[in-house]
């Protein structure tokens, strides 16, 4: 039986903002700007060009980054406490997180390749399930959180946090058929959040009362 009481999660919180805020930068990293020298400089424009494939996977990477932050932020607006368990599922957490720097640059390099396309899904699908394991774990049977949230918010943001890892699954799926209708989905998955939802609408009455 763990203890009401509980630990603090300040450090928690601050530990996954690090997290984050490192995988967003790492992923300019694999932006290299094009060494041309002499006649060669007349190619510039085209190895700018060249480089979209990059830009494209940093540009939806650091959102989908943004979309996983924003989630495990508004997680902490209901959950009160900690436990050594709680720490361990958001270890798990921020160490896919952090894989998602390698997973974007593959896909970045290699656009057109199925196994860097499954790869990136796989990475996005267990940050997504591990984001879930941190919230069932706080809300099951009340642990973590206030013994007064109600089972239809937690059952909003358990649907709303699955519905990413499904989408990517079905992306993985389309990739076995077409490679290019696979990205499309994966780069319209993160609408999916930042498009207005009903746990906005939850969470914008709780902050108001």
């Amino acid at each position: 039986m763990e203890r009401r009481s509980g630990l603090d999660t300040d450090r928690v919180e601050t530990l996954a903002d690090g997290v984050f805020a490192i995988a967003m930068t790492l992923l300019v990293f694999a932006i290299s700007v094009p060494e041309l020298s002499g006649s060669a400089l007349d190619r510039l424009p085209m190895s700018l060009l060249n480089l979209w494939p990059k830009l494209l996977a940093y540009v939806l990477s650091f959102v989908v980054l943004g979309v996983f932050w924003i989630g495990h932020h508004n997680q902490f607006f209901y959950i009160r406490r900690a436990s050594r368990t709680f720490l361990w599922i958001n270890i798990l957490f921020l160490m896919f997180v952090a894989f998602i720097p390698f997973s974007a640059q593959l896909l970045g390099r290699y656009p057109g390749q199925r196994v860097a396309v499954i790869l990136y899904g796989l990475n996005m699908i267990v940050v997504g399930l591990s984001l879930y394991l941190v919230w069932w774990y706080a809300t099951s049977s009340h642990r973590l959180v206030d013994p007064d949230l109600n089972r239809a918010t937690i059952g909003i943001a358990t649907r709303r946090i699955l519905s990413g890892p499904v989408a990517y699954a079905f992306a993985i799926v389309v990739s076995l058929l077409s490679v290019p209708a696979a990205l499309v989905i994966i780069a319209l998955v993160p609408l999916l959040y930042i498009l207005p939802a009903r746990i906005d609408r939850v969470l914008s009455g709780v902050r108001r009362s």
